[in-house]
């Protein structure tokens, strides 16, 4: 057996690739504790000189709500981009852990999934969600303050525990082997979040209801498709996998664009409902909830004009891949998005009729 030792070309290249890991989990990092600040400050932000009073512990809410929402749009757009991909590439079997791609070999299929990991994260979210609604929706400053039992004698606390109980399950079926198994009760946590954000006090909250069911389920195949999408991207990039990679993106885009005027139709529809047309100017500088949704469509704005430029690249540049720098952007705008849509959850809707 004989022993051979990497050149120092092969050595400086390994080096560069931790660099450039290292670089990038820094970059999340960094990211991810700035938008934490979002749901955290932003409910004294869009409250101040508004005179409306905020939920106890509003911040913490929000970023709860935050957290739950990412870790739906996580195994969401992975169902979604797989499926995708399969039209691209063919089917493949579920992703294991993979090695990075090689330029001229054939890439893996898809990269690693986070579906379990953002179920466990979207259990413990949804968790203290529902210990919160289990105290008369007040911080609970210790354990017997929660009363559980009191969750199944309200519409609010069953909803609460049907979203626990989901992502448990979708943790469950996504390290089994029919991981695909996991759309069911990710769709049973939109359906919970869809009804909780419409009690039956508010005028015809079953309209209201299917406005954010298809809002938050186009939001979810947005956000996390893209983000799934890149990451498979990366695994793509090397031989043939360059032209296969271009097609996804490229249907992808085709699928977004669809998802976007949804989103916007229903956002717009939702708003009319809570700001009627001969109040609504007012109360998008009055109001806390106003002064946040102007914020998210501005953020959304700036998301369509990335995708237009992504867009753009893939049509006319002459390696389509190059639509991947501003779809990087547009991920970490829509996460700020994502931020924004949650802080909405903590504040007081203006409805008036």
């Amino acid at each position: 057996m004989t022993l051979t030792r990497p050149t120092d070309g092969t050595a400086a290249t390994h080096r560069a690739v931790r660099r450039a890991g290292a670089g990038r989990a820094v970059a999340v990092l960094v990211l991810v504790a700035l938008g934490a600040l979002i749901p955290l400050l932003g409910p004294s932000t869009a409250l101040h000189g508004t005179g409306e009073a905020g939920a106890p512990g509003a911040g913490g809410i929000a970023l709860l709500r935050t957290v739950l929402f990412a870790a739906l749009c996580i195994p969401v757009g992975e169902l979604f981009v797989n499926r995708l991909a399969r039209s691209v590439r063919g089917p493949f079997p579920e992703p294991a852990v993979t090695p990075p791609a090689v330029p001229g070999t054939t890439p893996p299929a898809a990269p690693r999934s986070w579906s379990a990991y953002a179920a466990v994260a979207g259990f413990l979210a949804a968790l203290a969600l529902a210990s919160v609604v289990a105290t008369g929706n007040r911080v609970p400053s210790g354990p017997s303050d929660i009363d559980v039992g009191g969750l199944y004698a309200s519409r609010e606390g069953t909803l609460a525990l049907m979203e626990v109980n989901a992502f448990l399950v979708a943790g469950m079926c996504a390290v089994s082997r029919r991981p695909g198994t996991q759309v069911w009760p990710l769709a049973a946590v939109i359906v919970a979040e869809a009804l909780r954000a419409h009690p039956t006090t508010e005028y015809t909250p079953l309209t209201g209801s299917a406005l954010t069911l298809v809002h938050l389920t186009c939001a979810s195949l947005w956000v996390g498709g893209l983000l799934h999408a890149l990451r498979t991207l990366r695994l793509w990039r090397g031989g043939h996998g360059r032209e296969a990679g271009a097609a996804l993106l490229g249907l992808y885009a085709r699928v977004a664009a669809v998802l976007l005027a949804a989103i916007t139709a229903t956002g717009v529809c939702s708003s009319l409902r809570r700001m009627p047309p001969g109040t609504i100017l007012e109360q998008l500088t009055t109001t806390a909830y106003g002064r946040v949704l102007v914020a998210k469509v501005l953020l959304v704005a700036v998301v369509a004009a990335l995708a237009l430029a992504a867009r753009q690249r893939l049509r006319r540049a002459a390696d389509p891949l190059t639509a991947c720098a501003p779809a990087r952007a547009e991920v970490v705008v829509l996460g700020l998005v994502v931020a924004v849509s949650a802080l909405l959850t903590a504040l007081p809707v203006p409805i008036r009729w």
